[in-house]
């Protein structure tokens, strides 16, 4: 694997009244059920930050490093990039609480929630940025957990060399089946480490794949199993869950996003411009290449542009 992402191919167009106004180039892969690819776009050997398509494998190190989570709606809390909605800040407080800790134990930043609704919400009550609402509040509130657990200090639990963020890596690693290519400081402030597209797929299928009762079904089936706490009531990887039983999807921030079902295969992408809008009619795509078919694959297929209200063309595949 190599260090630099080389970019992708154009994988989406955007078509505004029958006219090609743009394109949107990423890379993408897709295995089959026994993780050899059968499918691939761009460059997806070379290693890119998944940024939150990274939180399952971090909660494995968590899990194996004691977090003790009984509840599997808190083992997906601390896998997800939530909404802020009034039930994920519930959950965090708990957790949160149940500890003897309050958000200022945490490092994530103060944010207004990401899901609009909610957004809107704490805006209309005259409300501002706090950080429980920030989306990774849950996973910062499992790593000061699995710190308490360990009994590893709190201060700096973020920092590469923390003892918690070395189990985390190894986890990451282990699982994508390759040494991460560099660390960041992800939007949270936590570690994002950089794996190629391809081992992150291979993560994902792993997962899922898991016997039951290991750490990695652990947190595959809790997210399945509350897909509202991974995102949130719109997000659109809970509403793929929700609608594709068995699969396992989470998107990452700058256009990335990884799916895996078992018995069937994995895909994971990245939109290099970052936008949201084309990753999931590219998902949807590389899905049905694996001969999956659902009403909500059918949904996302296309993005509709609007024109003075209406919609008038759509951001739609080419790959």
């Amino acid at each position: 694997m190599t260090t630099t992402y080389e970019g992708g191919v154009p994988l989406a167009e955007v078509v505004r009244s029958g006219f090609v106004e743009g394109l949107h180039r990423g890379s993408v892969v897709v295995l089959d059920a026994a993780g050899t690819p059968v499918a691939a776009a761009g460059d997806v050997r070379s290693g890119i930050f998944p940024r939150s398509s990274n939180k399952p494998m971090q909660a494995i190190g968590m899990l194996r490093a004691g977090l003790p989570l009984t509840d599997p709606a808190d083992v997906a809390l601390v896998s997800a990039s939530h909404a802020g909605e009034e039930f994920h800040l519930a959950r965090v407080g708990a957790l949160l609480a149940a500890a003897g800790l309050d958000e200022s134990a945490l490092h994530c930043p103060p944010d207004l929630p990401v899901g609009e609704l909610a957004r809107n919400a704490v805006l209309r009550a005259g409300g501002g940025p706090t950080r429980t609402q920030m989306n990774c509040s849950g996973k910062h509130t499992g790593m000061l957990l699995t710190c308490l657990a360990a009994g590893w200090p709190r201060g700096g639990y973020w920092r590469p060399e923390h003892p918690l963020q070395v189990r985390l890596r190894a986890a990451v690693e282990e699982f994508c089946g390759e040494e991460a290519s560099a660390v960041g400081v992800d939007g949270c402030g936590a570690p994002v480490l950089a794996v190629s597209l391809t081992g992150l797929a291979r993560a994902y299928l792993r997962l899922v794949s898991g016997e039951p009762g290991s750490v990695e079904r652990t947190i595959a089936d809790a997210m399945r199993a509350h897909p509202e706490i991974v995102g949130g009531t719109w997000a659109e990887d809970t509403r793929l869950m929700r609608g594709l039983p068995g699969v396992l999807a989470k998107i990452g921030a700058e256009g990335v996003i990884a799916a895996a079902l078992p018995g069937v295969g994995a895909v994971a992408l990245k939109i290099d411009d970052g936008a949201g809008r084309a990753r999931m009619p590219v998902l949807v795509s590389a899905l049905r290449r694996l001969g999956l078919q659902a009403p909500v694959l059918d949904e996302y297929a296309e993005q509709p542009l609007l024109g003075g209200g209406v919609p008038v063309g759509a951001v739609r595949p080419v790959w």
